[in-house]
């Protein structure tokens, strides 16, 4: 079916992985836009900020088992798709547009990120 290329289950295993710790990430950013949207100090803040505390402590964790498996410059550039994801976020949450302009960056960024992870 895809000949020429190795695509097994452990592959799209890490791929999933990754990509999934950094949306795990960018959730982090949602709960920083809920946060803006209350009073400084007030419960509901506090209790946004604290669920993106949890949001980075996940992440962090997670980071760092991924980082005895990879190359640090491959998953680096992963991290790029945290655009996507806060685009993503943004559309189903915020209920925010996007634009031709927003899709062809973050679609720049995507290649550039395949690009560099591709012989990995």
């Amino acid at each position: 079916m895809f000949a020429g290329h190795d695509f097994t289950f452990k592959k799209i295993f890490s791929f999933l992985s990754i990509i999934g710790c950094v949306g795990i990430y960018s959730l982090a950013t949602v709960c920083a836009k809920f946060a803006a949207a209350h009073d400084f100090f007030s419960v509901q803040f506090i209790l946004i900020y604290i669920l993106e505390i949890i949001c980075l402590g996940i992440y962090a964790l997670l980071w760092q088992q991924l980082l005895k498996k990879y190359k640090l410059s491959t998953l680096y550039s992963y991290r790029a798709t945290a655009l996507m994801w806060v685009l993503l976020w943004s559309v189903v949450i915020f209920g925010e547009s996007i634009t031709m302009q927003k899709a062809i960056a973050v679609m720049f960024v995507l290649i550039g990120m395949i690009v560099v992870s591709r012989n990995e």
